[in-house]
């Protein structure tokens, strides 16, 4: 009696998994990247101006993480 074994090696899960990884990456580095801008631009602002927006220089780090959405 004859007996056939087809083996199929699935490499989709560890493409899906592997695209999954660089796009969190990626997410996270843009994320990243508004948060490190909008800290450099609100630390170039005056006293003044950042008071006229009403904004306090010990809000600026927590603005910049809601900025990029890490908060």
């Amino acid at each position: 009696m004859a007996y056939y074994s087809n083996t199929h090696i699935s490499r989709s899960g560890f493409i899906a998994r592997t695209q999954k990884i660089f796009a969190a990456v990626s997410d996270y580095m843009n994320r990243r990247r508004i948060y490190r801008t909008t800290l450099i631009e609100l630390n170039s602002l005056s006293n003044r101006d950042l008071s006229d927006m009403g904004i306090n220089r010990s809000m600026i780090k927590s603005l910049a993480m809601s900025a990029a959405g890490f908060a």
